[in-house]
């Protein structure tokens, strides 16, 4: 049963069952049932709505609402039904009472979005806002009485758009660019400083070592800061540390402090209420385990610490993270750029030193070079004079990259400068393309010089304009084999244009970007040379752009090449110096010239023969036939004058291909070649030559300029008999050939009874009439002499690991004796299936423990050094043993690898006696 009038509230959940429960007799309403109709069908549409409703009735404001406005009171609900709601949101009717006022007095509905309203409704003074729409509620006889209320809370709304407003304005700092960390951090606490109702203050800590460091902080007016240790020691953080939550956010763990009031009085949010809570953050690294630092914020305490200001602190810190690292990672970098700036400074200073320290020597060379060749007073003698010569010719070849280098280290540091004077530059350019012109029809091609006069005076360093039609032109005649190169100079109302077009080889589209870039060579490339030092197109580029101009280039592979370069007339028309002309004008081109010319020189089919008159009187190695590779003509026309001065026939070529196909034609003695030439290099060479079996024995020694460790390395894992650094002793390399001779043909009886690849080559050496004055192999036993192997006989084995293979040598202790073992240990295993990379390794190990008994063994009792070999099922033994006394190794001859090799390519023991010393390594079979 429902009590008379308690009908009205039918229908309206939880606060319609409250509302007709309460005793409204007692209320400035009065009973039910005398309530008249215009306020109870209000009533009605209020509980019938589910938006959050509110009617307020009569003078005291008498409170009804349904369930969906109960929600947004809180705490407030029940005691609120019936009540004066002056009394109910006393806290924030300042706000709300001009508004109904306003309704009640006109009779006019208004509508305000996002009202912000103060309501103690969870325990604390929260901010609040709301869309409210007042509205008159009128009486049976139409007089304003009351006013429906309807709102909706938008607070999450509001708020969360105010900290997404702040998140934005952190991420256009996010780049961290052209500032440093402290300033990026500064930056960013003045973007969160304005923004104090979500973040009250906030400081930004920085790890620095074992530290933290304070970097920026915000919040009132500043005064706080006094409250926030400047720095934090993180191996003994101390109790101010650990009481705001830094030395465990600096661990990667966030802390809550919550008892802030009482060490930083600080008044925020809307209302000025104290601030009761912070959060210590890590900002997050790269490193979970260690943050790049700690974000201290304040909690506003107008807001509760729900999961969204949670996830809203979180993006903050990482926000925060961000612009951080990537202001350190700019930092960083910049000062990697810096490093690098001064790297590059240092060196081009000692570029521009020892270039210049280059110079008093070349011009003690070339000066009395030069006056032996002038002297009619004193001629020299042909053969004197065609060293002289050589000698003169690389004397200024050096000179002209001296002063290429200097130019270059001019224009890296900035130092360079254009002397522009006012030239003809038509004449100059078709003068300096006619000094080319015997270098071009020489190589076959045609010269064309298309340089008519322009419409006007031109201002330019000339010795810069030499430089760049001289690199230009030697390139194109590098790369053209057969056509011709084309000199065209023209101009229009805007520039003048120097074009110099080939039809060579072309480059590919993939090259072009990096061509002008110093030091950039094309790989793979056909040319005329190898030589160059790669900074020629680089020059021409820089030179271009210090008169003021630019240089492209257009290409095809298989068509040619056009390079152009453009000089605008404003740069043509600068002011020119006076005074008298440079002197040397010409000189870079001509020893370009000289240089091509050393090209075009074909080393011509016919065998270097013997001198007669030269090499040891009784020679057994009198008539040895070696090939020689090398693509500089002076360094093949000095080393087949040295080698038949011994007594041998030398065949020269150019370059690898032709090496190949002269030692497949003619099998030669020994091949000595360059490392560094055109078509096929020294490397490659060897790498085919021992991949056949009809040359896999045949010696063969390196000649590079590349010194070094990593070089050689790779020269004699590739199977190279010797490895020679230029500049070379004659005397020393005499010696070596003689050496590898030697060794390839005491082994030759040995390999052609075996069968093994090395008997290929021996057969096919024997397959031809023997040079004239060789000598019978030697027997199988002999004295140790100056370069003579010995072959042991199998020595006992106590361990019984030689099974399958137990062979020794004993080599003379000499430097030369290490290339010997390799071949020897090499034609001992190629019949064993041992794993290439397994005997590469092994045999560096090898030659270096040789090496060590050659340097190492003090007053020997003999001048020589055991080696053997012994494999077994799973494992390969090789012991090398001197027979002196122990002794370091002098700075000097120490290459720094000898130990390092032994133990990185097998497993290695010493025993060292007053006998000797023996070298046991020891390698597992794969």
């Amino acid at each position: 049963m429902t009590r008379p009038g308690t009908d009205l509230f039918l229908g309206g959940g939880e606060t319609g069952r409250l509302l007709a429960e309460l005793d409204w007799a007692r209320t400035p309403l009065g009973p039910v049932d005398e309530w008249p109709q215009s306020l109870r069908a209000a009533v009605r549409m209020v509980l019938s709505s589910r938006y959050p409703m509110l009617l307020l009735w009569g003078d005291s404001y008498s409170q009804l609402y349904n369930d969906a406005y109960s929600a947004l009171i809180g705490e407030k609900h029940p005691a609120a039904l019936g009540d004066d709601v002056r009394v109910t949101l006393a806290e924030g009717w300042y706000v709300l009472a001009p508004l109904i006022e306003e309704a009640m007095a006109t009779g006019v509905a208004s509508w305000v979005p996002a009202l912000q309203l103060l309501l103690e409704r969870a325990g604390y003074r929260e901010e609040a806002y709301f869309s409210v729409s007042h509205a008159p509620a009128r009486d049976d006889d139409g007089r304003t009485v009351g006013v429906l209320t309807v709102c909706s809370e938008v607070t999450q709304q509001v708020v969360g758009e105010r900290r997404l407003r702040l998140l934005r304005d952190l991420s256009v700092l996010g780049d961290g660019r052209t500032v440093d960390v402290d300033t990026t951090g500064a930056r960013l606490i003045d973007v969160i400083d304005g923004h104090p109702l979500d973040v009250p203050f906030a400081a930004i800590y920085l790890r620095d070592r074992t530290a933290l460091r304070r970097v920026a902080c915000t919040g009132g007016d500043q005064g706080h800061a006094r409250a926030l240790p400047d720095a934090v020691e993180l191996t003994d953080p101390g109790p101010t540390a650990y009481a705001w939550g830094l030395a465990d956010a600096a661990e990667g763990r966030a802390t809550q402090v919550t008892d802030v009031v009482d060490r930083l009085p600080l008044p925020a949010g809307p209302w000025n209420d104290p601030v009761r809570t912070a959060l210590a953050l890590p900002l997050p690294s790269a490193d979970e385990g260690q943050p790049i630092g700690v974000l201290l914020v304040g909690v506003s305490p107008s807001r509760g610490l729900d999961e969204a200001y949670h996830s809203f602190h979180q993006l903050l810190a990482q926000q925060t993270s961000v612009a951080l690292r990537n202001a350190q990672e700019y930092e960083e970098e910049r000062r990697r750029v810096e490093a690098m700036a001064e790297l590059d400074r240092v060196k081009t200073d000692f570029f521009a030193n020892v270039s210049h320290e280059f110079r008093t020597p070349l011009t003690l060379i070339l000066g009395p070079l030069t006056d032996a060749l002038t002297d009619a007073t004193a001629p020299l003698p042909g053969v004197q004079r065609e060293r002289v010569e050589a000698g003169w010719r690389n004397a200024t070849r050096l000179l002209t990259l001296v002063n290429s280098l200097l130019t270059f280290s001019s224009l890296e540091a900035g130092r360079a400068r254009s002397d522009a004077r006012v030239v003809d530059l038509a004449a100059l350019t078709a003068e300096l393309a006619g000094v080319f012109r015997a270098a071009v029809e020489r190589a076959g091609l045609t010269l064309e010089v298309n340089c008519p006069p322009l419409p006007r005076p031109v201002a330019v360093d000339p010795v810069n304009w030499e430089r760049i039609v001289t690199n230009l032109l030697s390139n194109a005649l590098k790369y053209t084999f057969i056509g011709s190169i084309r000199v065209a100079l023209d101009a229009d109302d805007e520039e003048v244009r120097l074009t110099v077009a080939d039809t060579g080889i072309g480059i590919a589209e993939r090259d072009l970007p990096k061509l002008f870039e110093r030091f950039h060579r094309v790989r793979g490339s056909r040319s005329r040379s190898h030589e160059g030092t790669g900074i020629g197109l680089a020059l021409v580029h820089e030179l271009a752009r210090l008169e003021g101009g630019d240089v492209r280039v257009t290409s095809q592979v298989g068509v040619g090449s056009r390079f152009t370069v453009t000089l605008p007339w404003s740069a043509a028309h600068r002011p020119a110096v006076t005074g008298p002309a440079v002197e040397g004008r010409g000189d870079a081109a001509r020893a370009a010239v000289q240089e091509a010319m050393g090209w075009l020189t074909e080393p011509g089919d016919a065998l270097a023969e013997p001198d007669p008159t030269a090499g040891p009187a009784t020679d057994e190695l009198a008539g040895a036939r070696i090939l020689l590779a090398d693509d500089n003509p002076d360094m093949r026309a000095y080393l087949t004058r040295l080698l038949s001065g011994q007594g041998w026939r030398v065949r020269a070529v150019t370059d690898g291909r032709q090496a190949l196909d002269e030692i497949h034609r003619d099998l030669p003695d020994l091949v000595l070649t360059d490392v560094m030439m055109p078509v096929l290099d020294g490397f490659e060479l060897v790498r085919r030559l021992r991949a056949d079996p009809a040359t896999r024995a045949l010696p063969v020694l390196v000649l590079s300029a590349r010194a070094g460790g990593e070089a050689s390395v790779e020269g004699l894992s590739l199977g190279a008999d010797d490895y020679v650094v230029k500049p070379f002793a004659a005397t020393e390399l005499i010696a070596r050939i003689r050496a590898s001779i030697r060794r390839a043909r005491d082994r030759a009886p040995a390999a052609a009874s075996g069968g093994g690849p090395a008997a290929v080559a021996a057969r096919a050496s024997s397959a031809r009439p023997a040079p004239a004055g060789t000598v019978p192999p030697a027997p199988a036993v002999e004295t140790v002499g100056d370069t003579s192997v010995v072959a042991d006989a199998p020595p006992t084995d106590p361990d019984g690991l030689g099974d399958l293979l137990d062979v020794g040598w004993t080599y003379p202790s000499t430097p030369t004796s290490a290339a010997a073992m390799r071949r020897d240990v090499r034609g001992a295993l190629d019949d064993r299936d041992v794993d290439p990379d397994l005997l590469e390794d092994i045999l560096l190990a090898a030659s270096e423990a040789m090496n060590n008994a050659v340097e190492h063994a003090q007053r020997p009792s003999r001048p020589e050094v055991r080696v053997r070999v012994q494999v077994g099922d799973e494992l390969i033994r090789i012991s090398v043993r001197d027979f002196g006394t122990w002794r370091d190794r002098r700075p000097a001859m120490d290459r720094g690898r000898g130990a390092l090799l032994m133990n990185a390519y097998g497993d290695v023991r010493l025993v060292s006696t007053a006998e000797g010393t023996t070298v046991t390594i020891e390698r597992r079979l794969l």
